[in-house]
């Protein structure tokens, strides 16, 4: 599995060179943790997510992971905004790595927060 997970991968960012490969393996590996995290609060929740339970668990996911270097290491990958996580979503679902339900869509991403808002305001300095 490993193998082919990395060869659609490549696949991906070799026609669509937004992000970066990292980005791709961080979105698959905090759609786990997210997932797990619901499941142990909400025993009943589906397993499926839907794009703003993945875009609050990529947040956290990140901050825990990076911490105060989760802005720069976003922007180091090309994601700016929640939208890019949808992209990125959509395009492991395109390959056959992720599913999707009828009822989703890529603009379940959009505008979920903001990354200044997430990723810098809780480490700036108090004055």
């Amino acid at each position: 599995m490993n193998n082919i997970l990395h060869k659609k991968i490549n696949q991906i960012c070799k026609k669509d060179r937004r992000f970066s490969v990292n980005s791709y393996f961080f979105i698959m590996d905090a759609l786990t943790v997210a997932s797990k995290q619901i499941n142990k609060k909400e025993p009943d929740h589906s397993h499926h997510l839907s794009g703003a339970e993945l875009s609050n668990g990529i947040k956290d996911y990140a901050l825990k992971r990076f911490g105060c270097m989760s802005y720069t290491v976003m922007d180091l990958w090309g994601l700016n905004k929640t939208a890019d996580f949808g992209a990125i979503v959509y395009n492991l679902i395109a390959v056959g790595l992720l599913g999707k339900s009828g009822d989703d869509s890529i603009d379940d991403f959009n505008d979920i927060f903001d990354f200044k808002d997430m990723f810098l305001k809780p480490f700036e300095a108090k004055k």
